[in-house]
């Protein structure tokens, strides 16, 4: 804009004065295109919602599939033929391979360890935890992982929650002794419990990597998660083999794993990536929320997993504090970034 001239001032016949120009715009094109905004965000909005509910119906399929596929079997298989298709999606455009190839060893190391973290111990401990616990429970710990990560921030990256963000973290806490109260679990449950528990902790510290091999690179997300989870996969798949033995799938279980991969784990993450793109941080947390009370009505329509009274208030604690916390997280990093 130059200096002397006055800001354009739009008038209700949708003309526009610019100091002593008129410009003739039609009053229905400026509202038409808000209008297409408007529907262009909603369909992003409404592309994310559907990765959620994939993600949530992931449990409901799990629970199936686990009645006839050992849990890391299952769990190497889902995300080794995930990763290939990633991979292929990687070699196929050279964009993609040329942006892998420009980074240094210290890249490469930092990727094997988070593809070892989020997949081999943070997706095996959340299938080892389905075959224990119920969907429902399992689903309330692993909505932890947010109040996890900011223990971790104080301790590993002295990123001190403000006031605000420590009465969430009680809360969500309180939430879920409340959802285990009184603790009376039979001995399965208990080590289901411990071995989630495990897992929450290192998806909060894969979070941590993955926001820092993020964030001091411009690799595309897809890269870093097609490579990561070959990584990861690789070893839990070694791991399955080894502990688990061969185990022959019918084609029902096949369908499961197949449908997994393609859908819910490759197809998903790409529309999700890209829904990153248009939507703020808060949107996204406040989406990513919705999954608990998703999971919550999927178990109780398929697998006949009703939570009791008190259950639902400590999932209803946990859900509040979790959305909360990450609202205010999201907004104190934008408002860092509008500074």
């Amino acid at each position: 804009m130059c200096f002397g001239q006055s800001n354009p001032v739009p008038s209700y016949d949708g003309t526009i004065l610019i100091g002593k120009k008129v410009m003739h715009y039609p009053a229905m094109s400026l509202i038409s295109e808000t209008t297409e905004d408007e529907k262009s965000h909603y369909l992003v909005v409404g592309q994310a919602v559907f990765v959620t509910i994939l993600w949530s119906s992931s449990w409901v399929i799990i629970k199936f599939g686990l009645q006839e596929i050992p849990p890391l079997t299952f769990s190497s298989l889902r995300y080794s033929i995930a990763s290939m298709i990633l991979l292929c999606v990687i070699y196929l455009r050279p964009e993609l391979r040329k942006s892998a190839r420009q980074q240094n060893r210290k890249w490469w190391f930092s990727l094997v360890v988070y593809g070892i973290i989020f997949v081999t111990i943070t997706q095996g401990a959340q299938f080892l935890g389905l075959s224990l616990l119920p969907a429902v429970t399992v689903s309330m710990l692993l909505n932890l992982t947010p109040i996890v990560v900011l223990v971790m921030g104080i301790l590993l990256l002295r990123e001190v929650p403000t006031k605000k963000q420590i009465g969430w973290i009680l809360l969500g806490v309180s939430g879920a002794l409340l959802y285990f109260w009184p603790v009376v679990l039979p001995a399965t449950q208990m080590i289901g419990v411990i071995i989630v528990i495990f897992g929450v902790i290192a998806n909060a510290l894969s979070s941590i990597i993955g926001r820092s091999i993020n964030r001091t690179s411009t690799t595309p997300p897809v890269v870093v998660t097609g490579l990561s989870m070959g990584f990861g996969s690789i070893l839990l798949l070694f791991l399955s083999f080894l502990l688990e033995g061969y185990t022959q799938l019918s084609l029902l279980s096949w369908f499961l794993v197949l449908w997994l991969s393609v859908v819910n784990t490759a197809i998903a993450f790409t529309i999700w990536n890209k829904a990153m793109q248009s939507l703020r941080a808060v949107d996204i947390s406040i989406l990513n929320s919705t999954m608990l009370p998703q999971i919550v009505v999927l178990s109780m329509i398929f697998l006949g997993e009703f939570p009791d009274l008190m259950d639902w208030i400590g999932l209803l604690i946990v859900v509040c504090s979790v959305l909360f916390l990450q609202i205010n997280q999201a907004r104190k990093k934008q408002s860092q970034f509008m500074e």
